[in-house]
């Protein structure tokens, strides 16, 4: 996995299930922040206007294997790096660990697409910018 970013995240009350664990879905919502990190950090969003195009990363897959419960209150510390970088598609893994074990372990998979107003989704190949940036490390790519 090439460069990672290190996120950390409170367990909010809301986040806990009824028996005082993070309920599993929000793991998910964890990822996508986690993944939202990475791509600013690399001067990037999962939308945006790139060379006159208005394009985005819409998820295609998600999944998550859970070790151990966290609860109300707990600090998570998320890494997310860039696990797969295809033609069209990026994969995401993510680890999560408090205070250094582990949590879970999950991936999100996003394609590249075209953002056009009114018109359906498009896959494109992922422009060469933006593999640049990807293939930078963080504090080279706010430069």
């Amino acid at each position: 996995m090439a460069s990672v970013v290190r996120t950390t995240r409170r367990v909010e009350f809301a986040d806990t299930d009824m028996a005082g664990i993070v309920h599993f879905a929000n793991f998910f919502r964890y990822m996508e922040a986690a993944e939202h990190e990475f791509l600013r950090a690399h001067g990037l969003s999962v939308a945006m206007d790139w060379e006159g195009e208005r394009i985005g990363f819409p998820r295609v897959s998600a999944s998550c294997d859970f070790h151990n419960p966290v609860r109300f209150e707990d600090v998570l510390d998320i890494d997310v790096g860039l696990a797969r970088l295809g033609s069209k598609s990026l994969t995401f893994a993510c680890t999560f660990l408090h205070k250094g074990g582990l949590v879970a372990r999950g991936q999100l998979s996003t394609v590249c697409c075209r953002l056009g107003p009114g018109q359906p989704l498009e896959s494109i190949e992922i422009p060469a910018g933006i593999r640049d940036r990807l293939g930078a490390t963080p504090s080279d790519a706010a430069s």
